[in-house]
């Protein structure tokens, strides 16, 4: 495709429905929370609007109550109006989070998923609009579209993991390869076993009893290799043009 088709792209008001079409080209599920607002791009070429009868969405939703880094990025803004439940009312009053921006993956590579976030942003006349997204270092159109970003610090669960596997003989750039990893639990004496076994069952508790409870195998390997390099990155856009609302 070149790149006079963006002159044929548009930027409408979209439904769960259109995001079905695309949800497959998500690395997260399908479930989004509460909806409050979604965007679409179509392509109306002629040639094309029928086959591909949408090519990006972003979807807006409620925000969640309790955000570590959004007290960062705010200076505990939405904390301070005395009782949760006011608190609460003006998170509500104030903040959409984006859950979803995808693009079919023939439409890739335009630049889309920046326009999108950039150009419907303002729409929404919300004072901030935030995201929290794991792949936001590998693609961070998030801050070309104008957000500030916020980076957790690693959690202490993940550094205790990494230093056991070190003091094991299995380091930190091995982890990319899952079974090479595995093999290598597999094949530790008995009592480096016991250790990394602990350490391991202990990382895995913060991720619920189903995840603590899974047998040594390729597949619990992968889980935990797989939250281990997991670290979600928060940003947020300030729209200067609007103040903070109060409503009784």
């Amino acid at each position: 495709m070149q790149c006079t088709i963006k002159k044929y792209l548009k930027i409408v008001q979209g439904s769960l429905d259109d995001y079905k079409l695309l949800s497959r080209f998500h690395y997260r599920s399908c479930q989004t929370g509460p909806t409050a607002t979604i965007y679409k791009i179509i392509d109306c070429h002629p040639s094309r609007e029928l086959i591909e009868p949408v090519v990006g969405i972003i979807i807006y939703s409620m925000p969640a109550v309790s955000v570590q880094l959004r007290n960062v990025a705010t200076q505990g803004l939405f904390t301070k109006s005395g009782s949760s439940s006011a608190n609460l009312q003006l998170i509500n009053q104030n903040i959409r989070t984006i859950s979803r921006v995808v693009i079919e993956p023939r439409y890739r590579a335009l630049g889309l998923a920046y326009q999108l976030v950039k150009k419907t942003m303002p729409l929404l006349n919300m004072p901030y609009i935030e995201a929290l997204a794991v792949m936001g270092k590998v693609n961070p159109f998030f801050e070309k579209a104008g957000m500030m970003k916020y980076e957790a610090h690693e959690p202490l669960r993940s550094v205790k993991l990494r230093q056991a596997l070190s003091s094991v003989g299995i380091e930190e750039y091995e982890l990319v390869d899952i079974e090479l990893t595995n093999r290598k639990i597999e094949n530790l004496n008995t009592k480096a076993k016991a250790f990394i076994e602990k350490h391991i069952t202990d990382f895995l508790s913060a991720y619920g009893r189903r995840a603590k409870c899974l047998p040594q195998c390729l597949k619990r390997t992968e889980f935990f290799i797989s939250r281990l390099s997991e670290r979600p990155v928060y940003y947020i856009w300030r729209n200067a043009q609007l103040n903070l609302k109060f409503k009784a």
